[in-house]
């Protein structure tokens, strides 16, 4: 018989680096799972991936406990990393600060895809233009 899931929890975290502070720690407890054990199996997950933010959804169920899928990469954080600014633009549709290729966007776009609500490659490239347009950061270079 399938256990019964109590509760879904989003978070996004760190790779390799999570440990029981907020806001996993709050987030988990207030659940009943055992969090240094989340965290033990969180970071031997991801050690290939240390220092990048990793969305996870973390089932939990009735009897405490709980498996994770580990999503890749947000897109905005992936074309802030492609374009190497710190942050978007405060007001981006009159100031930019900064150009991205369109394959560094067809690259982040193939990447991402697997975790997006498009099913071409064509609309996963719409998808991180408009991300990249709405943080003030320009498309540079002929369209494929």
């Amino acid at each position: 018989m399938a256990k019964e899931l109590s509760a879904i929890v989003k978070l996004q975290i760190k790779g390799g680096s999570a440990n029981p502070s907020p806001p996993i720690g709050p987030a988990l407890g207030a659940k009943g799972v055992n969090i240094m054990e989340f965290c033990k199996q969180f970071n031997a997950r991801t050690q290939d991936a240390a220092g990048k933010v990793l969305p996870v959804i973390i089932n939990v169920y009735n009897d405490k406990s709980f498996d994770f899928v580990i999503k890749r990469p947000p897109v905005a954080i992936q074309i802030k990393e492609a374009s190497k600014v710190q942050t978007g633009s405060s007001n981006s549709n009159r100031k930019k600060v900064g150009s991205i290729t369109w394959e560094q966007v067809k690259k982040i776009a193939e990447d991402k895809i697997v975790d997006m609500n498009c099913f071409t490659i064509e609309s996963a490239m719409n998808m991180v233009v408009g991300t990249a347009r709405s943080m003030g950061i320009t498309v540079s270079g002929q369209r494929p």
